[in-house]
């Protein structure tokens, strides 16, 4: 019977994604061991297909030709990278919540994350990632939007949700995102609450 080529079949998949694309060894184990999948990565970063980040973390490299050269990797690709690799709910939060839904052009100095799994740090390129555990009230059982609105709100603060941020949310969430968020919200914070309505049922 021939043995499988583990190696060609990570390969295969890790050449098919997307350059930019991020990955742990948890992404393979259906292919083989945790074990047998790190020696591969290893393998194929000494090949060039993927670049080393962290411990068991890869970045298959994305050039960008308007500034002529590898781009680094999306902090909020590697946090989630690593929320996969341990099982972890993640959330955006403070001013990671802000940038990536479009509320702030301010690229945060530390990228952060709510967590139903252990307070970490992870630095890579300059750039730090942590890791905050929460309730889970504040992540499970909601879909990635609403939970991400909620932390985006709170960051902001009671008083300074302005009617512009209240626009941009609504054109930034589909008819799909504001449905579910008024339904999943219901426990969250009073003030958060009565802004969601605003922003997902309009000025009635």
């Amino acid at each position: 019977m021939k043995r499988p080529n583990y190696l060609s079949q990570i390969r295969n998949i890790i050449a098919k994604s997307e350059n930019g694309s991020v990955f742990v060894s948890t992404d393979f184990t259906d292919i083989t061991d945790k074990k047998t999948v790190n020696m591969a990565l290893l393998r194929l970063a000494d090949e060039g297909l993927v670049k080393k980040i962290l411990f068991g973390v890869y970045y298959k490299p994305e050039y960008s030709e308007l500034l002529s050269e590898t781009v680094a990797p999306s902090p909020n690709k590697v946090a989630h990278a690593l929320a996969r690799n341990f099982g972890w709910t993640i959330v955006p939060c403070g001013d990671t919540a802000l940038n990536l839904l479009g509320l702030s052009t301010q690229v945060p100095s530390q990228w952060v994350y709510v967590s139903d799994g252990a307070y970490k740090e992870y630095s890579f390129d300059n750039t730090v990632i942590k890791f905050k555990r929460t309730t889970n009230k504040e992540i499970s059982k909601l879909s990635y939007k609403t939970a991400l609105t909620i932390q985006a709100l709170k960051a902001l603060g009671k008083d300074n949700v302005s009617e512009q941020i209240i626009c941009r949310l609504k054109k930034a969430l589909s008819e799909e995102d504001k449905e579910k968020m008024l339904t999943e919200a219901k426990s969250a914070t009073s003030w958060v609450y009565e802004y969601i309505k605003v922003i997902c049922k309009g000025d009635e």
